[in-house]
Parts: structure tokens; C-alpha cells; sequence
């Protein structure tokens, strides 16, 4: 019988990091699954309110990988309150021959975390101006934080704003993201915040919108990350009317989770078909930004394609060790 290995979290974060390297894999990621032969089950996603919590599985097979993660990713949001991260989890590594575990990788959420860093990366790759140079954050938690990090490898991002419910928040986050050639601040005006972004990241778990489409102006990008459960919503849907080019993750999973579920409901989008992924504009098949004026956005949801991706590229690196 085959040894199961099996990575700890410190082992995973001394070895995997958030670089050019892993926007790569995860873009990657993104084109495989626009090439087809991917399969990719819808998310199996189970909400719990009463304790504010909810549960994510995930997975994707990827033709010509060696394996295939079922990833299980729970979400509990008064965590903070008690001391501990809202996000945690882990990810299972089956042999794409025999089906038989291969790993088991004990993240508590970090790779996770580190391949939706790196999908906002990869979307403001494909639909940002290349000159943006000022960033707009909404949300002060741990993927506020890595979302401008992302944003810092793929655009020359001199200036950004952080927005937060809890100005303490914004400001303590705006204080240890400022480094030599990047300034932070907090901004406790969201409209203030939008309107200074080249690019917009929304990172939080809202349940009603925290930004409104007439913030918006010509030539921004905006990624919204935080719609990953039907209950949730951070966009008012008229952002999508405003938006010259939409792009979904994967449709399947926005019009059911996303923000396009929101603009579907109330009418603003009449219908999902036809529109892109972003796995279609990396892979040529359909044209991204084509003029500086354009209004885009990013629906991320999450993808299994990315966990297996992530997975991946986890293994080989401590394959090289072995």
C-alpha cells in the first residue's frame, strides 16, 4: 500500500507563497478549464445560519494532472470575535489512475486563501488598465490584506485605500500594508473609497450591497470576491448594467452565488447566456478590455479547478525535496 503523505499548515506556508509564480498556476488553471475536458461538479455548499457559518466542497478533475483535491472549506464569521480565523479546512489529493488518496493537506484554509489572492491577481491581469496605479479595498480581513498584495504583482499599484465597516480595522490594515512605494490609508467614505480606485477589490461576506453602481466611473476595474453563497451580495446589481464587460469565474456558479444571481433576480441582467469567463479571456477566446474607458468586472465565486491547481503545485514542491 502507498504511503499517504500528509503536509502540515507550517509545512505548506514555508514552502508556498504568494508570487508571480502562483498567479501562473492559477491562471493556468483558469485557460485548462476554458480549453475544456475539465469536469467540474457545481459547489456543494451548505449554509448555517444560526451560527453564521457555512460550508464549501469543492473539486476538478484535470486531464493530464496526476491527481485531482476535493477540498473542504467551512466559513464561520463570528470567529474573529472569539479569537479565531473565520476561514480554516483542508484538501484531499486522490490519484487521477487509481482514485487512491495520495495526500491530505492540512492547510487550515491557507492555500485557500492564497489561490482566491491569486485568482483577483489573474483578473486584474486580463481586464485592469495596465497603468492602474491607485487601489480601492473593501474589506479589512486576511483577503483585503493578500487581494492588494495580488494586485501589487500584476499592476504597478502605488496608492491604495482600504474601506471597512470598522474604521479600526481599515486603519490598522492601511498601517501595516505601507511600505516604501506604497502608500495606505483608511477612507470611512465607501463612495470616496470607489471613486479613487483604478481597481476595486470587494472582499467581505455582505449580505446587502456595500457598493453602488453611480461610485463607479470610466476605465475601472472592479474584482468582487466575497459572493460565494446564494445569501450574499456586495454590488448593487446595477453595477453589471454599468459594466461594459462582465466576467463570471464560472457562470454556472454566479448566477447561482455570485453577483450575477443579484442582477438576474432583480432584473437588471435579462438572461446568463453567452456571457464570458475569465478562463475565456486568457485563452483568446473572447476579447477582454478593448478601450482604457471600459467599466469591467470580476465575479469570482471560487472554483474547484483552482483547488486542484493549487494542490498541484503544493505537491510538486515538496516532490522536489523528497
Amino acid at each position: 500500500m502507498s504511503e499517504i503523505r500528509v503536509l502540515t499548515e507550517d509545512q505548506l506556508r514555508g514552502a508556498i507563497h504568494l508570487d508571480a509564480a502562483l498567479i501562473a498556476v492559477i491562471e493556468d488553471a483558469f485557460a485548462t478549464l476554458a480549453r475544456g475536458g475539465v469536469v467540474m461538479p457545481q459547489v456543494l455548499s451548505m449554509h448555517m445560519p444560526d451560527v453564521n457559518g457555512e460550508l464549501d466542497v469543492k473539486t476538478a478533475y484535470v486531464p493530464g494532472l496526476p491527481g485531482f483535491a476535493v477540498k473542504l472549506s467551512p466559513g464561520f464569521f463570528d470567529n474573529p470575535a472569539r479569537g479565531l480565523p473565520s476561514t480554516s479546512g483542508l484538501m484531499v489529493v486522490l490519484s487521477s489512475q487509481t482514485g487512491r488518496v495520495q495526500a491530505v493537506l492540512l492547510d487550515n484554509g491557507y492555500l485557500t486563501d492564497l489561490r482566491t489572492a491569486a485568482a483577483g491577481g489573474v483578473a486584474a491581469r486580463h481586464l485592469s488598465r495596465p497603468d492602474s496605479a491607485r487601489a480601492a479595498i473593501f474589506g479589512a480581513g486576511l483577503q483585503a490584506r493578500m487581494q492588494l498584495q495580488a494586485l501589487c504583482l500584476v499592476r504597478p499599484i502605488r496608492e491604495a485605500v482600504i474601506w471597512a465597516r470598522d474604521p479600526a480595522r481599515a486603519g490598522a490594515l492601511a498601517a501595516s500594508m505601507t511600505k516604501p512605494g506604497l502608500t495606505v490609508r483608511a477612507e470611512a467614505d465607501p463612495a470616496r473609497a470607489a471613486g479613487f480606485g483604478d481597481v476595486i477589490v470587494t472582499t467581505t461576506p455582505a449580505t446587502q450591497p456595500i457598493l453602488r453602481a453611480g461610485w463607479l466611473r470610466a476605465g475601472q476595474h472592479l474584482t468582487a470576491m466575497g459572493s460565494d453563497q446564494a445569501g450574499k451580495n456586495e454590488l448593487d446589481p446595477r453595477c453589471l448594467d454599468r459594466a461594459d464587460l462582465y466576467v463570471a469565474d464560472r457562470v454556472g456558479q454566479t448566477r447561482l452565488m455570485g453577483e450575477l444571481r443579484a442582477a438576474l433576480e432583480a432584473g437588471i441582467v435579462a438572461t446568463a447566456d453567452g456571457l464570458p469567463e475569465l478562463g475565456d479571456i486568457i485563452a483568446g477566446h473572447h476579447p477582454g478590455r478593448t478601450d482604457p474607458g471600459q467599466i469591467t468586472i470580476a465575479d469570482l465565486t471560487g472554483t474547484g479547478v483552482q483547488d486542484t491547481a493549487i494542490a498541484t503545485h503544493a505537491l510538486a514542491a515538496f516532490s522536489k525535496d523528497s
